[in-house]
Order: structure tokens, then sequence, then C-alpha cells
């Protein structure tokens, strides 16, 4: 890591660094309103004005990733830009009620956003990566069909002038994309979407597909013609039943932006912190407001590019000033007609090919983000039957006839259906090792004695001997020591502890929520190092409190911190 998100590099070196990072993902940020909107039957005029408020919205939120507003921003380098997501649902809305219908359901949508990000820790259990995972599949499948209608999707003339041209094009954009993944360096795959497009242009352009003069006549610098669709307040039928699939995939979108806001604190030091929740939920502020502009501007929402993580990885670059140059680069892009004029030069089997190859990498995605933590018989299932039974469902193959009118509307989408059994079959596994035990007490080292009475009924419960419960109460001990220590003079009679204890695999697994501390445990040295830096009696109780249990961890989050851990019955440490 050259240099940290707080470092500054020089001048040149981040405005170059911020112009890469554009070229790589400007493709992305404009050809999916393209992809978009022309599957739905709108205007050229409609399609350019789209284009500048992606990319300005992009810009904006860019900025504010790097440079956060309050609570809106992670403080990281993370590039923002249209959602392939809602391709499929983007799609059905406007043809359904044009773009002011879509304009209101991502706007009203992207409140979710704001909820979740302000919720997050209360969330944490359900809105789970598997569930967002399986849900990022089904919208690679959902979409597929768009993907292949683009194909052969050229205009009479030139199909008969250059019959061969469609299928060329799209086998070399296809091929190029593809081949670069296969064989290129980790560089080269970076660039293999635009160098694909380009490849494909290569024979578009002597086959008469391309349509030149937009580009030429257009201007350098200037704004698109005024054509801003307004919003569809009416609330009518078509609003309602497209609202849960616009939901969830906005909230599939939010883990994603979950997902990339771990990712990349986890990149961007020299040596390795714990995760910091406030970040990730800044990260997601920023994308439900980006999700809020579009919304209002007409356009589709966006979303954090993964391209962020892999960039700092590869440059070692993490300052906060790229991305504040790379966000008013962008914006700067918004009011050049050049630039939009250039990319919908791109005909569509081109675009098609680019979204088939897109839509895998979007499976793929999804994949990892669902066994990101190991792969388990529970995570197969759950994905397993959300996908089937979601594209069953969607196809009409599950007793249609009885499914109630009300509900045929969203079981009619394979995403809702699917995520809907992703969600539920996730909500019965939390009960697999039994209901969690709750306790809610003062944030005080008088509440011990009822802590460790409730642990010592759920070990008995298992049937552990009086060592492996005394091991379980002075576990307790030492955590809430370190909890209160830490809280400082914070602490009063109102500052409340909430404790929640569940079996797992033969083990307690234990779980305090309380005031912010501050620091994060888990930066501290562990009990396996020396600590030059700290006092003693700083690091004491996290070393005894690490001797005897097993997967530490601190989440901080706006409000509340939690402190988790688990402790396994004597028997076992002697075996390990």
């Amino acid at each position: 890591m050259r240099y940290e998100p707080d470092q500054s590099p020089p001048q040149g070196l981040a405005v170059a660094l911020a112009a890469q990072k554009v070229a790589l993902i400007i493709s992305g940020i404009v050809l999916t309103p393209v992809i978009v909107l022309r599957a739905g039957g709108s205007t050229a005029d409609l399609i350019t004005w789209s284009i500048f408020m992606a990319l300005l919205v992009s810009g904006i939120t860019t900025f504010l990733q790097a440079r956060p507003l309050g609570r809106l921003g992670a403080g990281y380098v993370l590039f923002m830009g249209t959602s392939g997501a809602f391709i499929s649902v983007g799609v059905d809305a406007l043809k359904a009620g044009g773009m002011a219908l879509l304009g209101s359901l991502v706007l009203f949508s992207s409140l979710i956003q704001f909820v979740m990000a302000g919720r997050l820790s209360t969330l944490r259990r359900l809105v789970t990566p598997t569930v967002g995972g399986t849900t990022i599949m089904l919208i690679g499948v959902a979409v597929i069909p768009i993907a292949f209608s683009l194909l052969d999707d050229v205009p009479e003339p030139a199909r008969a002038d250059a019959p061969w041209a469609p299928f060329t094009a799209a086998l070399l954009t296809f091929g190029v994309i593809v081949g670069l993944n296969f064989f290129g360096s980790r560089r080269i795959r970076l660039w293999s979407p635009l160098l694909g497009l380009l490849a494909g242009m290569m024979v578009c352009i002597p086959a008469g597909l391309v349509e030149t003069r937009p580009f030429t006549d257009a201007a350098w610098v200037g704004l698109p013609a005024w054509t801003w669709s307004g919003l569809d307040l009416s609330f009518g039928p078509a609003f309602w039943s497209l609202l849960p699939a616009f939901i969830i995939v906005t909230l599939v979108g939010a883990i994603e932006t979950y997902g990339d806001g771990i990712a990349i604190q986890k990149v961007s030091w020299r040596k390795p912190r714990a995760v910091d929740f406030r970040a990730v939920q800044g990260a997601l502020y920023a994308d439900a407001l980006g999700n809020l502009l579009s919304g209002l501007g007409g356009t589709l929402p966006n979303t954090t590019y993964s391209t962020s993580i892999s960039t700092v990885e590869m440059t070692g670059v993490a300052a906060r000033r790229v991305g504040m140059y790379g966000g008013l680069l962008l914006c700067l892009l918004a009011f050049s007609p050049k630039v939009s004029a250039l990319l919908l030069m791109v005909p569509n089997p081109v675009v098609g090919a680019y979204l088939l190859v897109l839509i895998v990498l979007l499976f793929m995605h999804g994949l990892q983000v669902a066994l990101e933590d190991g792969f388990t018989l529970d995570k197969a299932l759950v994905i397993g039957l959300s996908l089937w039974l979601g594209m069953g469902f969607q196809d009409q193959k599950i007793f249609p006839e009885q499914i109630p009118d009300w509900a045929a509307g969203w079981l009619g989408n394979g995403m809702v259906a699917g995520t809907l059994v992703a969600v539920l079959l996730t909500s019965l596994l939390q009960f697999k090792g039994g209901f969690a035990t709750r306790l809610e007490t003062g944030l005080a080292m008088q509440s011990l004695g009822s802590l460790q009475a409730l642990a010592r009924r759920r070990a008995q419960a298992l049937h552990w001997d009086e060592a492996s419960t005394q091991r379980v109460e002075l576990a307790l001990e030492e955590a809430l020591a370190l909890l209160v220590e830490h809280a400082g003079g914070r602490t009063s009679p109102a500052s409340r502890l909430r404790v929640q204890i569940r079996t797992a695999l033969g083990a307690l697994e234990i779980e305090l929520a309380s005031l912010p501390l501050g620091v994060n445990l888990n930066d501290l040295p562990s009990a396996t190092l020396l600590a030059e830096t700290e006092p003693e009696e700083f690091l004491l109780g996290k070393r005894v409190l690490e001797a005897m249990v097993e997967d530490l961890r601190h989440q901080q989050y706006h409000g509340i911190d939690f402190l988790s851990f688990r402790v396994v019955p004597r028997e076992r440490v002697a075996r390990v």
C-alpha cells in the first residue's frame, strides 16, 4: 500500500488514477440505461437525458463516498455507477408506465435503503450474504431474455446489406471479453469489457450498423434537451405490482454495497484493521442518496462498483483524493454530449453480447456473495430451493390456481418469489439451535449476577459439567468488565446492555450490545503479541477473554456496539 485513505498522493498521480478508474467504469454507467431504455421503447432524447443524469448522480455519490458529509459516505475510494440489477424490473416499469413510473418506483424504493442503513445492526441476521447472493443470481436469470433479444436487433436495411454482421459482431465482442478474462493478466481483465466493445464496433462500422452523425453533430460541452418525465404519483395497480420487486432489488444492491464497504476497508490499510461498520453504513447512506436522486432525475439507480477494490489492490493507492477527483470527472463528463453520443453509437448486437457476459459475471458474483462465509448444506439448500422455486413461480408451474389474486403479481416475478423463499428459509435457520435467550439490563458490573445466572441455565440445559459452566461465567465477567471500562464516563443508570445467548453445535454463542466504545477491541494486540504501545491493564481484559473463548468479534455501528464470542465445553477444548 503506497497511500492509505488519509494520505495525500501527488495531484498528478491522483488525477491520472481517477481518470483510469472512470475509463474502466464509464461503459457500465452509460450502457446500462441505454439497454433498459431501448428495450422499454424510449426515445433517443430520453436516453440522452438518462445518461446525463446517470453520470451526474454517479459523480456526486462517488465524491461523497470519498469525502463524507455527515453520515453520507464511507470515507473510502468507492466509485459509483448504474446498477445492472435493475435491468429487468426497469424494462417492466417502462413498458407499464414509462419513465415517470420508473422514477416513482426508484424514488420510493430508495427510502427502504435509508431505513436499512439506519437499522443495519438490527437486520444483520436476516439480510445475509446468502440471501443477497441468491437474489443476484435470480436477477441474472431474469435478464437473459433481454440480452438474447438484442443480439439480432438491427435495422432492416442493415440486415439486408450485411446479414452476417450481427452474428459476427456479437461473437467477436463476446469472444474478446471471455478470452481476456480467461487468458489475460489481472490488469488486462479490468479492461476486457471496454476492449470487447471496441472489437465489436470494428465489425459494425464497415457493415453500416453504426450511425455516426449524432456523434459528429454533438457538442463537446453542453446540456441535453430537457426531457424529464416527472413522477407518476397516481399510485395505480402497476405501481403496487412492481414496487415489491423494486424494493427487493434495492435491498440486493444495498447488500452488494455492504460487501464492497467491507472489502474496501480490508485492502486500504497497510496493517489489518477490524471492519468499521459505521463506514459501511455511510456507504449505504450514499448509495441510498444516489438512488433517490436517480428517481428524481429520471434514470436508473446506482450502486458501488467492485472494480474499486481491484484497482486499489493493483495500484496500492487508497487515498480519498482519488475518489474525489473521480467524482468531479464523472460530473464534468455528464456535461459533454459528445461522450453520451459516442456510447450511443454502440449497436444492439454488441450491447447484447456485452450484456450476456455481464449477466454471467453477475451470476458468478452472486454465487461468491452467497458463499463468502464458506459452503454448507444449509446454504446449498437455501440457494437451490430459492432459485428453482423462484423460476417455478415465474413460469406458473407451482399450483397457480391456488395463489390468491393479491399475491399473483408478486409471485409471478421469479426474483421476488425466489428472494421471499430465501428470506423465509434463512429465518427458519435462526431457530436451528433453539430459541435464543435474551436479557436486557443495566450496563454496570452490578448486572453480572443476572448475566451469569442466564448463562448457567443455558449451560445446564446442554448438560455441561461445572468447570465448563464456570468458564462461561468467567467469560461473561471479563466481557462485561471490558464494556464498562471502555465505555468510560459515558455510562449512566439509563445505559442499557442487551444480551443474547443461543446454542450452536453444542457451543454457546453469546452477544452483548452496548454503548459505542470508541476503540475496536479487535484492533488491540492479541493475546499472542507483546503490547509495547498500550498500558498492560488496558489489554489484560481482552487477553484473558481471548484465552477463554473462540471467535471474539467486536462490531461497531452508529449508536451501538456488538461484542460476540463462542464458548465450547471443556472436553472439546481438551481435544483441541
